[in-house]
């Protein structure tokens, strides 16, 4: 079970740097291609549409494709962006080449998400999906900051360069560590697209586009709040954004766990302190250690959300895991461009860089309430069986 993990958490680990590392290189990228903050910003939206974009796509393309071979067909999609975005010559180019590197986003964590659970005991399905997001907030732990300071010393095209290369490391783990023959689901993709249209499925989405709102209002302008507001160095930048990658590896692994233990109640508990942590970072964000004590915690919080609400899009379209789990990718993202669109209206509008805090808690109570909406109706349908059982 566990080499297979790792593979797929590598291919996560470049993955989630790619995404990622641009923000901490946006005053970077706006003074050399000649664009403004918000103008900047829309490097992450681009990607982020580029992944809801290709969501569907690339899970009709991939559908009957075997898991392997889709898994680093995808990685190789991955490669071939990156290599793209390092040659960019101008601000158009980049972002055209930052939406092809999106495109295999999804996909790759829609089937790996499924792959993972699949190759767990019972019981562990949360631990499993958790253990290869892994890679992902380890890129936060090690590939951003050191993405970031790379960029910095080297210039922002050398981050993708070094990018490029974690990606064919990962192609070739996928290669030799993942079993040749992963079972398959069968049945019409256009029947799994009915399973999508329920109600719960819906709502299990719309938690994970709320999440990354919240998260992304705030997050795809860090540099500057930390540089601007706080007052961090360049340098001092890349170790604060090292200290948000721990967060998010420990609140990745523990969301795991608790979502194989209280999934519901876990979802909306995390809404509640994510709020609470932004409403005080608005404060915190004007003291340097306020500012890493909080950025840690709301690390930890943010993507604790991420491993649960991927097991209740699975949970609630158990007809369609493929495409369900590939769409909420699509959904996070989607959240992702929504969250940086937001937060450059905030910016744009003349409002100072710490209201944004406030918009990521505003967003992250929306989540609480579509949590409590989507509990309510599964006791409302727990109450429906329970008569007619009795009848």
């Amino acid at each position: 079970m566990y080499w297979p993990l790792f593979a797929l958490a590598a291919a996560a680990f470049g993955i989630g740097t790619t995404e990622f590392v641009i923000m901490g290189l946006l005053p970077d990228v706006a003074r050399d291609l000649g664009v403004n903050a918000p103008a900047a910003g829309m490097l992450v939206s681009g990607y982020a549409l580029g992944v809801a974009a290709g969501a569907p796509v690339l899970a009709i393309v991939t559908a009957k494709w075997p898991r392997k071979q889709a898994l680093i067909g995808l990685m190789a999609l991955f490669i071939a962006g990156n290599v793209l975005c390092a040659l960019a010559p101008n601000y158009a180019m980049l972002m055209i080449a930052r939406v092809v590197t999106a495109f295999c986003h999804a996909a790759f964590f829609g089937i790996g998400a499924v792959v993972a659970a699949d190759l767990a005991p019972s019981g562990k399905r949360a631990q499993a999906v958790a253990l290869m997001f892994t890679g992902l907030t380890v890129a936060n732990v090690l590939g951003v900051p050191f993405g970031t300071a790379l960029g910095h010393a080297a210039g922002w095209r050398s981050a993708f360069a070094a990018i490029t290369l974690i990606g064919l490391v990962a192609a070739l783990l996928l290669w030799r560590c993942l079993p040749d023959n992963i079972p398959m689901q069968g049945g019409s993709i256009f029947k799994e697209f009915r399973a999508i249209a329920q109600t719960q499925v819906q709502l299990a989405l719309l938690v994970s586009t709320l999440a990354a709102v919240s998260m992304f209002s705030v997050l795809t302008y860090i540099a500057y709040i930390l540089l601007d507001v706080t007052g961090f160095t360049a340098i001092e930048e890349s170790w604060v954004l090292l200290l948000f990658g721990a967060g998010i590896t420990v609140g990745g692994l523990a969301g795991g766990r608790l979502a194989d233990w209280k999934l519901m109640p876990v979802l909306a508990a995390l809404f509640v302190i994510i709020a609470l942590i932004l409403v005080n970072f608005s404060w915190a964000v004007h003291f340097r250690i306020a500012t890493l004590v909080t950025m840690f915690a709301w690390g930890a919080f943010a993507f604790a959300v991420v491993p649960a609400a991927q097991i209740r899009v699975l949970d609630k379209a158990r007809g369609a895991p493929n495409l369900a789990s590939t769409l909420n990718q699509g959904a996070f993202n989607l959240g992702n461009a929504g969250g940086a669109w937001l937060g450059g209206l905030v910016i744009g509008a003349g409002l100072p860089l710490t209201e944004l805090p406030w918009l990521g808690a505003g967003v992250a109570l929306l989540g609480l309430a579509t949590v409590l909406l989507s509990a309510r109706l599964d006791r409302r349908s727990g109450e429906l069986r329970n008569m007619q059982q009795v009848r």
